[in-house]
C-alpha cells in the first residue's frame, strides 16, 4: 500500500477529517480493519494566510517545501496539502517537491467535467476567491467560475478565519452563507457550488442547496484512497 504524506494544520479541522476519512475509506474498500501507512506534517494555516496576504509566494513555497521534505524523509510516496489556499503555488511547489503531489484543485475539476457542469460558484478564503489558480484550472475545461460580491467575500473570509479554523459552527453564519450561495445560484444560473475551503463542509453539511456542491476535500480524499490502493 502506498504511504501518503499530508501537510496538515492548513487548516486544523480538515486535517482531522483527512486522517479519519482516509483510514475508514481504506478499511471500507478492503473490507477489513487495516490502518493505512500515513504521515502528517503540521504547519500553520495562519502562516499560510499571512504569506498570501503579503503576496510572498516564494516564502510560501519554501514554507510548504520544508514540510514536504519532512514527509519524504518519513517515507511518504505521495504528498497532499490539506488546504486549498496554498494551492496558489501548487505548480511551482510540485516542480520542486521530492515526491509527487496530488492536487485538490485538479480532482475538483475532474469531477465537474465528468458531470458536465459549465458554470459553478466558488466559496473560500480571499486568496482562493480572488486568485486565478482555481479559475484557470476550471477554464481549461470550459467551466466558468463565479464568486460572491466583494462584501460577501470579506464576510466569508472572516468567518473562515475566526470561526471555522477553530472548529466553531455558528448557526447564524450557516444561514447567511447558505443565503449567499442561493443568491449566486439564482443570479448566475449555476450548475454547482464549489466548497473551495476544506473547513466549509462544517457549515454546508447541514445545508441543502438547489444545486449540488463540490466538496473539494472529500473529492481529494477519494482520489488519495484510490492512489493508496493502486497496485504497481
Amino acid at each position: 500500500m502506498k504511504k501518503i504524506g499530508l501537510i496538515g494544520g492548513i487548516g486544523p479541522e480538515s486535517t482531522i477529517m483527512y486522517y479519519r476519512e482516509l483510514v475508514y475509506g481504506v478499511q471500507e474498500q478492503l473490507n477489513k480493519p487495516v490502518f493505512p501507512p500515513m504521515v502528517i506534517e503540521s504547519l500553520s494555516v495562519f502562516q499560510v494566510l499571512d504569506y498570501c496576504a503579503k503576496r510572498d509566494y516564494e516564502g510560501l513555497i519554501q514554507y510548504l517545501l520544508q514540510g514536504i521534505e519532512h514527509l519524504a524523509a518519513a517515507g511518504a510516496d505521495y504528498g497532499a496539502l490539506t488546504g486549498i489556499t496554498p494551492h496558489v503555488v501548487f505548480d511551482d511547489l510540485a516542480a520542486r517537491s521530492p515526491i509527487p503531489l496530488v492536487s485538490m484543485v485538479e480532482t475538483a475539476c475532474e469531477e465537474a467535467e465528468e458531470f458536465g457542469y459549465k458554470k459553478v460558484g466558488l466559496l473560500g478564503t480571499l486568496p482562493t476567491m480572488e486568485g486565478n489558480f482555481v479559475q484557470r484550472a476550471f477554464a481549461k475545461r470550459g467551466i466558468g467560475i463565479f464568486t460572491p460580491s466583494e462584501n460577501e467575500k470579506l464576510y466569508i473570509a472572516d468567518k473562515i478565519k475566526t470561526e471555522l479554523e477553530y472548529g466553531r459552527v455558528v448557526p447564524a453564519t450557516r444561514k447567511i452563507m447558505a443565503e449567499m450561495a442561493e443568491g449566486m445560484i439564482e443570479e448566475h444560473k449555476l450548475d454547482a457550488v464549489v466548497l473551495g475551503c476544506t473547513e466549509l463542509p462544517l457549515l454546508f453539511d447541514q445545508v441543502t442547496l438547489p444545486v449540488p456542491t463540490l466538496d473539494v476535500m472529500r473529492l481529494h480524499i477519494r482520489a488519495l484512497i484510490r492512489l493508496m490502493l493502486r497496485a504497481e
